[in-house]
């Protein structure tokens, strides 16, 4: 184990001990305390900075980051997975529009690519605090009269069920890793260029229609995948089969 593995371990250890919001000790007293040189000390803090343990203020200084907390894999509404995690979910719809399907959008709706679609761009938050930008597209004919303060006031899935009777039976989501662009930088409130997850989704009912299609940037200092892992071909339960941890 290098000196800056250990190092990370070591304050990782002391992060856990202090509470959300509280400082850490300056680069110089970690020196000290620790016994090594400050380069080793400030690559480690950088290495838990990127990592979401920590986070820095200019001219404040160092403290302990929001702790992590898991989020199904399974399809469920981003509002249901953050009361289910004791936060305020909020939406905040960016653009709404309707257009037609094109060719790509077609191609994944298996309609005309005449066939006039939804799409909205909305800011999700928790407690307050941008965690994604999620752009949404979904047949216009699903979901008639959809408005922006339709999906600012409530979740997109409950809206399907109690107002369309458009109910989800399954679909298929994949996951990137990426980095944010300037503009969503500006939007989640990060810097340029930081780490984010990318998620594609697709959602169909029992008879294959396909509902919408998601694409969403997910924070990277928020957010870790988590993979519950069959043994010799024997698959894990389908509650544990994947979720991810976010910040």
């Amino acid at each position: 184990m290098t000196k800056q593995s250990e190092t990370r371990d070591k304050v990782l250890e002391l992060i856990e001990g202090l509470e959300v919001g509280a400082s850490i000790p300056s680069e110089r007293r970690l020196c000290l305390d620790l016994g090594v040189s400050r380069l080793t000390v400030r690559a480690a803090l950088e290495g838990l900075v990127r990592e979401g343990y920590l986070v820095r203020r200019r001219g404040a200084g160092t403290f302990v980051a929001e702790p992590k907390v898991a989020k199904s894999m399974e399809i469920s509404s981003f509002s249901d997975d953050m009361r289910g995690r004791g936060l305020t979910p909020a939406s905040k719809t960016l653009t709404l529009a309707v257009m037609p399907a094109g060719a790509r959008l077609g191609r994944i709706f298996h309609v005309s690519p005449a066939e006039s679609i939804i799409s909205a761009r909305r800011l999700r938050l928790a407690d307050g605090e941008p965690m994604a930008i999620e752009v949404l597209h979904v047949r216009a004919s699903f979901v008639p009269g959809l408005s922006l303060e339709d999906l600012e006031e409530h979740s997109f899935y409950d809206l399907l069920v109690d107002r369309y009777g458009v109910e989800i039976a399954g679909g298929t989501q994949t996951v990137e890793p990426t980095v944010t662009d300037e503009e969503e930088s500006e939007v989640l409130g990060v810097p340029l260029h930081s780490p984010a997850l990318f998620f594609e989704r697709i959602t169909r009912t029992a008879a294959g229609e396909v509902v919408e299609f998601t694409n969403s940037t997910y924070r990277g200092d928020r957010y870790r995948l988590v993979t519950e892992l069959g043994v010799y071909g024997n698959r894990p339960q389908p509650q544990t089969a994947g979720e991810i941890a976010f910040r």
